[in-house]
């Protein structure tokens, strides 16, 4: 597969990504400066995790606005595969292709930690090979998902809620829902499910060495799905 990672002012995740792509993953593994237009002929499109313009406004708004986001906003229209990650989903959001918002977590505090994820959705490009807890790391301030209770039954309803945030043994449990999500929701699809924003951060988690390679089970099953339907 071909991957583009879009790098923006004040990306910090955007190395971790292009590893994760071009030496786990071995894609052909494209990087684009937001001031630019083309996206490269991409497959998917990373969005990494950072401090866009330092989240200046809110995060990931004025990132949102840059000339490469109306390209990939117009990728996304023709049915490409996005994962925003951390940062990336706050600019998914901001972009109006993900619905809701990232708040500052419940403890006001930046979090850096392990997390446990259960797949809500078997059935989406990037959850379809996922049948065990995932243990993936977040690293933000900002991810308390929120969004109006009709969205959020929207979400529900059409299977859009991709990962929840729970216990080690897959339970749903507050003390595991770090950031204060609303019901505990970690990541989200789009409405034909090929764009994807979560919070923890898969490429951080692609290699044993690093804890955990649980992260590769999302990109492998977007492989999969591409690759058979």
């Amino acid at each position: 597969m071909r991957a583009t990672v879009v790098e923006f002012l004040g990306s910090n995740c955007d190395h971790d990504m292009i590893y994760f792509s071009k030496e786990v993953l071995k894609f052909k593994t494209e990087v684009v400066w937001y001031s630019e237009r083309d996206l490269k002929n991409p497959d998917v499109v990373f969005l990494p995790g950072g401090f866009s313009y330092g989240d200046y406004l809110r995060p990931g708004a004025m990132a949102s606005r840059t000339p490469i986001m109306e390209s990939v906003i117009d990728f996304a229209k023709k049915g490409g595969f996005i994962l925003g990650v951390c940062n990336g989903f706050q600019i998914l959001c901001e972009s109006e292709l993900l619905p809701g918002a990232l708040l500052r977590n419940k403890s006001l505090t930046f979090i850096c930690d392990y997390v446990y994820l259960k797949a809500e959705n078997c059935d989406s490009p990037y959850t379809k090979k996922i049948n065990k807890i995932l243990k993936i790391p977040i690293a933000h301030g900002d991810g308390n998902y929120f969004c109006k209770k009709e969205t959020l039954k929207e979400l529900k309803d059409e299977g859009r809620i991709a990962f929840k945030y729970v216990s080690p043994e897959g339970n749903i449990d507050e003390k595991w829902n770090f950031n204060g999500s609303l019901e505990s929701t970690a990541g989200i699809l789009s409405k034909n499910k090929r764009v994807l924003g979560m919070m923890p951060h898969p490429e951080r988690a692609c290699e044993k060495i690093l804890g955990s390679d649980d992260g590769k089970l999302i990109i492998e099953s977007l492989i999969s799905f591409a690759e058979n339907g």
